[in-house]
C-alpha cells in the first residue's frame, strides 16, 4: 500500500505543480514613467490600469482620473449589453436599414457610417445612428434600470434618449470606467452568459496566440467647434490567463491627437512587458481603424 502511494505520489505531484504552477507564476509589473508617454505625444490625458489579479493599480494624473466626462462612444459597451439582454438586438448580426432621408450623412461622418450596420459593424466603425435608434427602442425606463444596475458614472440620462451619452448628462470617469468594465467581465451584473460573450467576441481590437487586446474609442464633441475635446480608450487586456482592465482619456485639440490614445496605451504596455509597440493582429481588417487609433 504505502509503495502504491508513493508512486502515485510520484505521478500526481509534478501534474499539480503544473496547474497550479502558472497560477502562482504571475509576475509584478515593473515601474514605469506613465506621464512619459503622454509628455512624448504633447497630450494632456490620464490612464488607470488595474491587475486584475492582483488588484494594484496605476495611474497618472489621479485628478484627472477622478474627474467625469461624457463617455461618448465607449456607451457603446454598455448600450451593446443592454440591447442583447433585453432582446432589441437578437445577436451580434442584428442588422438596421440606413434610412439617409431620416438620419441624413452629415459632413462629419465617416464613409463607413452612411450604409446598413449590424450591432457588430456597428461597434467597430462606431456608428453613431446605429446605437441612437438602439437607445430609442430600448426606451428610457429600461435604460434607465440597466445604467443604475451598472451603477454607470453619474447614472444620469437625461439631455434625450439618443443623446445623452454624446451632448447630455451622463458623466463617467476613468476610474470609473474601469470598475465597469472589470464587473462586465467577471459578469457581476448578472446578464445572460450569451451576451457576455457576444459583447467580449465584438470588443477585440488586436490578437495573436500569446494575447487579446479588446477596447473602445470614444470622442466627445466630434463635429463640434469647441476643444478641448475628450478623447477616451478604455478595454482590457488578456494575456496568459491574466486581465489588466484599463482606461485612458486625453485632450483632442486637433483631429491628429485622435491617433494618441492608441500610441500612448501600447507604449506603456509595452514598457509594462505585456505588449509590443505595433499591433501583430490576427483579427479581421473591419477592426484595424480601432487598432491604429484612428476609430472614433
Amino acid at each position: 500500500m504505502k509503495s502504491k502511494f508513493r508512486r502515485l505520489a510520484r505521478t500526481a505531484l509534478p501534474l499539480l505543480m503544473m496547474l497550479l504552477g502558472p497560477a502562482g507564476a504571475h509576475a509584478e509589473l515593473p515601474p514605469v514613467d506613465i506621464g512619459a508617454k503622454f509628455r512624448e505625444e504633447q497630450i494632456e490625458g490620464t490612464f488607470v490600469l488595474l491587475d486584475g489579479q492582483t488588484g494594484e493599480f496605476r495611474r497618472y494624473d489621479e485628478v484627472r482620473a477622478a474627474k467625469q466626462y461624457l463617455p461618448a462612444s465607449t456607451y457603446k459597451i454598455p448600450n451593446s449589453l443592454i440591447a442583447l439582454e433585453t432582446g432589441e438586438a437578437e445577436s451580434k448580426d442584428f442588422e438596421i436599414e440606413w434610412d439617409s432621408k431620416r438620419v441624413p450623412r452629415q459632413p462629419w461622418w465617416p464613409a463607413a457610417w452612411a450604409r446598413n450596420h449590424t450591432l457588430e459593424s456597428a461597434l467597430q466603425n462606431s456608428a453613431v445612428w446605429y446605437y441612437q435608434e438602439i437607445a430609442r427602442r430600448i426606451g428610457a425606463e429600461r435604460m434607465q434600470a440597466y445604467v443604475n444596475r451598472f451603477n454607470y458614472g453619474n447614472r444620469n440620462i437625461s439631455g434625450g434618449i439618443d443623446q445623452f451619452w454624446l451632448t447630455g448628462s451622463l458623466r463617467i470617469s476613468a476610474n470609473e470606467q474601469v470598475e465597469f468594465l472589470r464587473r462586465f467581465y467577471v459578469n457581476e451584473f448578472g446578464l445572460a452568459e450569451r451576451t457576455v460573450r457576444m459583447t467580449k467576441d465584438m470588443l477585440v481590437l488586436d490578437q495573436t496566440p500569446d494575447y487579446r487586446l479588446s477596447g473602445k474609442t470614444g470622442w466627445a464633441g466630434l463635429g463640434e467647434s469647441g476643444v478641448p475635446q475628450t478623447g477616451w480608450l478604455v478595454g482590457y487586456l488578456e494575456r496568459q490567463g491574466d486581465v489588466y482592465y484599463f482606461a485612458l482619456n486625453i485632450d483632442i485639440r486637433k483631429s491628429q491627437d485622435s491617433a494618441a490614445r492608441m500610441k500612448i496605451l501600447r507604449a506603456i504596455f509595452a514598457d509594462l512587458g505585456l505588449l509590443s509597440p505595433t499591433p501583430r493582429s490576427q483579427v479581421p481588417q473591419r477592426a484595424q481603424s480601432a487598432i491604429s487609433g484612428a476609430s472614433r
